[in-house]
C-alpha cells in the first residue's frame, strides 16, 4: 500500500498541488496560459533536464562563453547598423536583435533538432538569455535599473530557482523520491507541447504585420546576420560539436515576446516592435529550416 501511496498517488496529488498553489497566487483572470508556462511547466522542465542532464560543466561554460560572446558582437554590429534608422527607434530594434526566443520556440525546436542532449544545452542558454532580457532590455528601453533592481526581476523568476536546486541536488549526489520525481517529469514533459500553443495564442492575438525599413532591418539582422555571426564568433572561440550547433540554433530564434512586453512597459513604440516579433517569428519558419538543415555541416 505505502508503494502505491508513494509511486502512484503521490504524483498526482502533487501535480494537482501545483494547479492549487497557482490558484492561491493569481486570481482566475490573472492566470493565462504564459503564467501556467512561466510558473510550472518551464521551472519542471529546467529542473528534471538538469537531474538528468549529460551536459558536463565544461559544456555549461562553452555554452555561455559561446553565446555572451557572439551576443556582444552581434550588439556591436547591430548599433552600427541601426545608424541608418530614426534615433527612437535604434535602441528597440537593437533589443529585438539580442533578445530571442528561446523559450517557447527555442526549447522545442532544440529537441527536435538535437534530441535530449541539445533540449538540455537549449536549457542552458535559456537560463543566459532569461538574465539578458531583464537586464540588458531595460537598460536598452531606458530604465537602466540598479544592480539591486535587476536582481530582484531576476529573482523572481521561479525557473532561477529551479536550476538553481536542481544543480545543488546535483553536486549533492540528491535524487528525489521516486512519486516525486515522477510528478516533476510529467509536468516537464508537459511543457513543450503546452509551450508552443502559448505561443500560436500570442501569434494568434498579434495585430496585423506592418512591413517597413525598420522591421526589415531588424528581421534581416535576427535572422541572418545573427546565426552567422554566432558561427563565426563561436569557431574562433574553439566551440565544436553540439555546443557549437546549440548556439547557432539559439542564435537564429525570431525575437521574444518579452521584448515587447518591454516596450509595452517603458512605452517605447510596442507597436514597432510587435511587428518585429510577429515579421521574425513567421519569417523563421524558413530561416530556422535552413539552419536546421545546415546544422551537421557546422561540427
Amino acid at each position: 500500500m505505502l508503494t502505491a501511496l508513494l509511486e502512484v498517488m503521490l504524483p498526482v496529488f502533487v501535480i494537482a498541488g501545483v494547479g492549487f498553489l497557482l490558484a492561491r497566487r493569481f486570481t482566475i483572470d490573472q492566470l493565462s496560459l504564459n503564467k501556467i508556462q512561466l510558473y510550472a511547466l518551464t521551472p519542471a522542465l529546467a529542473f528534471s533536464s538538469i537531474m538528468d542532464t549529460s551536459v558536463s560543466a565544461s559544456d555549461v561554460g562553452d555554452l555561455a562563453r559561446g553565446y555572451l560572446g557572439a551576443t556582444l558582437v552581434l550588439g556591436l554590429v547591430s548599433a552600427v547598423a541601426v545608424r541608418m534608422l530614426a534615433k527612437p527607434v535604434r535602441n528597440g530594434v537593437i533589443a529585438s536583435v539580442l533578445l530571442g526566443n528561446n523559450g517557447n520556440f527555442g526549447l522545442p525546436i532544440a529537441l527536435l533538432a538535437l534530441g535530449q542532449s541539445g533540449l538540455d544545452r537549449a536549457i542552458v542558454i535559456f537560463m543566459i538569455a532569461i538574465v539578458l532580457i531583464w537586464t540588458v532590455g531595460p537598460v536598452l528601453f531606458g530604465a537602466a535599473p540598479s544592480v539591486r533592481s535587476a536582481l530582484v526581476n531576476i529573482a523572481r523568476l521561479p525557473v532561477i530557482w529551479a536550476i538553481l536546486l536542481a544543480t545543488v541536488f546535483r553536486l549533492v549526489g540528491i535524487e528525489l523520491p521516486g512519486g516525486l520525481s515522477t510528478a516533476v517529469h510529467m509536468v516537464g514533459n508537459a511543457s513543450v507541447p503546452m509551450i508552443l500553443i502559448a505561443l500560436g495564442i500570442q501569434l494568434g492575438y498579434g495585430k496585423r504585420v506592418r512591413f517597413g525599413k525598420t522591421v526589415i532591418t531588424a528581421m534581416l539582422l535576427k535572422l541572418i546576420v545573427a546565426p552567422l555571426l554566432g558561427w563565426g564568433v563561436c569557431w574562433l572561440l574553439g566551440l565544436r560539436g553540439q555546443d557549437l550547433q546549440s548556439v547557432v540554433l539559439a542564435l537564429s530564434m525570431p525575437t521574444a515576446v518579452n521584448v515587447f512586453l518591454l516596450a509595452l512597459e517603458y512605452d517605447k513604440d510596442a507597436e514597432t516592435i510587435a511587428s518585429i516579433v510577429a515579421a521574425t517569428t513567421l519569417v523563421s519558419l524558413v530561416t530556422i529550416s535552413i539552419v536546421v538543415s545546415q546544422l551537421g555541416a557546422l561540427v
